[in-house]
């Protein structure tokens, strides 16, 4: 049984604690139940199952790609099942234990470093560049995530989960905004399979470009690159939530101290909209969202390991 089986297929968790009286109930789909602890499991298999299919990694190749660290784990997971060299671009900008978790399954790393930690656009396309220059070396496959299509099958699969689990009762789905992939792929099965359900962008309060704001730095690891993301499509969106780093962050404090889930930045940004959107829609209603990855990702970082509050 190869390890690539286990991905998908993620449990859901109604939260009780964190959700006040009168709210709407909040479904937390586990995402960090997949292999590495992440949603990007899924990203990670359909983008080089894809390039197999389609002869663009072929025997002997190798993968190239830039990220912050939760889809070049996924990718190492992924290449490492396969017996596929990897080189990823990340930055000192993200957690040391997702560099240190992709190199452990023997992904080759090239830092690219940051202007005082955080994310911006100039970062993301510096890293964008890196990768493109080393994807230039023979039998290189450039997975190249904020253009490639080839996972939004697999997030459209997420979708069918998500209303099954839910029992068909799903009024409004809330998730943040890194390649655009997750939500642009769940969006469109919603749209096909349940036309009135909500759909809810999250993206940082210091970088809302997706709101029309200026792009800036910010501390939410996998989302907000700093400027429109090529797969995102805004027709698919009904509204868009800024999500400050403060907020992201003690959300997911206290998911972890009232609901007992160990999640990332991104997941506070999630419930942290889900929870103002509950309150908008009132009792007898569903909102559902994403835990996109693993606390334990964050351990060394200001979510959990330099900051408490």
């Amino acid at each position: 049984m190869s390890a690539l089986l286990l991905i998908g297929g993620t449990r859901m968790l109604p939260l009780e604690r964190i959700v006040p009286a009168g709210s709407a109930r909040i479904l937390l789909k586990l995402e960090l139940e997949n292999p590495t602890g992440s949603m990007k499991d899924r990203m990670a298999l359909a983008m080089v199952e894809a390039a197999e299919r389609d002869g663009r990694l072929g025997p002997g190749g190798s993968v190239v790609e830039y990220t912050g660290g939760s889809t070049g784990v996924s990718l190492a997971f992924v290449c490492a099942a396969k017996g596929i060299p990897l080189k990823i671009v990340t930055s000192d900008a993200y957690s040391r234990e997702k560099r240190d978790h992709m190199a452990a399954l023997g992904a080759e790393l090239t830092l690219v470093p940051s202007k005082g930690g955080g994310t911006t656009k100039s970062l993301t396309l510096a890293m964008v560049e890196r990768a493109r220059q080393l994807a230039e070396a023979p039998g290189s496959f450039f997975a190249d995530q904020l253009n490639n299509e080839a996972p939004l099958a697999s997030y459209e699969k997420m979708g069918e989960e998500l209303l099954e689990q839910a029992g068909g009762e799903l009024d409004a789905f809330v998730q943040s905004v890194g390649t655009g992939g997750s939500l642009r792929g769940v969006a469109q099965c919603l749209r096909a399979r349940a036309p009135g359900v909500r759909i809810v962008a999250v993206e940082p309060a210091e970088s809302a470009v997706l709101s029309g704001g200026a792009t800036g730095s910010h501390d939410i690891e996998g989302t907000g690159a700093g400027f429109v993301v090529p797969l995102w499509r805004p027709e698919l969106v009904d509204e868009i939530h800024t999500v400050s780093t403060d907020e992201a962050m003690r959300t997911a404090r206290r998911l972890a101290r009232e609901e007992s889930v160990f999640a990332g930045s991104s997941t506070g940004a999630n419930v942290a909209a889900a929870l103002r959107v509950a309150a908008e829609l009132g009792e007898g209603r569903t909102v559902v969202t994403l835990a996109v990855d693993s606390g334990m990702k964050y351990l060394s970082t200001a979510l959990y390991g330099e900051t408490r509050d």
